[in-house]
């Protein structure tokens, strides 16, 4: 596959494709034009980084954990690196559910006190 249909299926920019080749996320080979070409799951792993760095992963633990999304075989280093890495997740949905129901108790209130509802 070439890199602008990786891209429009995965949904993501071109540029976003060669810098996870950049930080080794991402391998592509090159045609005797140069064009790269991707392998048939590319879609799929970039679906998977792009998620990764939702949760907020860095690009140095993405790299580590691909080879296991890959293999389904985990270190221990691997596995207590994920472990905080869920962990920390965990913190931050509690913290955002903590905002969202300050936000709700917010919009209740001003709604209680407009008089044009």
């Amino acid at each position: 596959m070439r890199i602008g249909e990786v891209a429009a299926k995965a949904g993501v920019s071109v540029r976003a494709l060669r810098y996870y080749e950049q930080q080794d996320l991402l391998h592509a080979t090159r045609n005797p034009g140069g064009q790269r070409q991707y392998p048939a799951g590319a879609v799929e792993r970039v679906r998977l980084i792009q998620q990764l760095y939702s949760a907020g992963l860095p690009s140095r633990t993405i790299r580590e954990v691909l080879p296991f999304a890959d293999s389904g075989e985990v270190a221990p280093e691997l596995l207590e690196l994920l472990e905080a890495e869920r962990d920390r997740i965990d913190r931050r949905m509690a913290d955002l559910r903590e905002v969202r129901n300050r936000l709700h108790d917010c919009i209740a209130e001003a709604r209680m006190q407009d008089p044009h509802p």
